[in-house]
């Protein structure tokens, strides 16, 4: 939701850091690589059970998250390269913010069930992600979902703030709308490619068999359209 509603309006406020930052010299890769950097401190915090600190560093966290297509626009150096690197960073970071709230949660309260929640976060957050990446690879449209990366940022913010009464609660939360957002993904993708289905084997019985391509030309044909560049560096969320 956030990508559709203020996206936009975030840019346009992060543009004139992204160009201060640009003249500084610094790269957006960099920027990207601060943001794991910060994580891996989040991480350790959250682990050690210090949610506040962890929470502090979490928002740190995010900023990077924020400035990397800022610099990358203003430097008009949007690349493949660079939305493969901030989509990786990604799934690092959730990884490392959701393993230390495991780990927190086995040294606190130990119960099996919620030391698998922020585990079930992870897992249904990468395939909500993985849903998007897929689509966007084959052509289709998955931008729908109630709850992306910034929605769950923001509720474990606030579970972190709250964290003897909501923390719990709201890791149980973000999985159901990590499951929710996967199902309305998969249905709206499920829809585009059943209508298209029909045409595509319509076309395949009317054509000639020696017009089948080969292995190494459907190989090629796919490595072709996997090149080409979207023009930015946000990932999938």
């Amino acid at each position: 939701m956030f990508d559709g509603k203020w996206r936009t309006q975030v840019d346009a406020a992060v543009k004139p850091i992204g160009n201060s930052l640009k003249k500084a010299g610094i790269s957006a890769d960099v920027i990207t690589a601060t943001g794991i950097v910060m994580a891996v401190f989040a991480s350790v915090a959250i682990g050690s059970g210090h949610l506040h600190l962890g929470l502090l560093l979490l928002i740190l966290t995010g900023i990077p998250d924020l400035l990397d297509g800022a610099v990358a626009k203003a430097s008009g150096k949007s690349s493949l390269r660079g939305a493969f690197f901030d989509s990786v960073s990604d799934r690092v970071t959730d990884g490392l913010l959701f393993g230390g709230i495991t780990y927190y949660l086995v040294e606190s309260d130990g119960r099996a069930w919620v030391v698998m929640l922020p585990v079930a976060g992870y897992i249904t957050a990468s395939i909500v992600s993985y849903i998007r990446a897929k689509a966007d690879a084959l052509g289709f449209d998955a931008h729908t979902g109630i709850v992306e990366r910034a929605e769950r940022f923001v509720l474990l913010a606030i579970g972190l703030l709250f964290y003897r009464n909501l923390l719990i609660p709201i890791l149980a939360l973000i999985v159901v709308l990590n499951l929710i957002t996967a199902a309305q993904r998969f249905i709206k993708v499920w829809g585009q490619a059943t209508r298209q289905t029909p045409a595509l084997s319509d076309r395949r019985r009317r054509r000639p068999r020696s017009a089948d391509p080969t292995v190494a030309q459907r190989w090629q044909a796919r490595s072709n359209g996997r090149g080409r560049s979207s023009g930015s560096r946000r990932p999938p969320a």
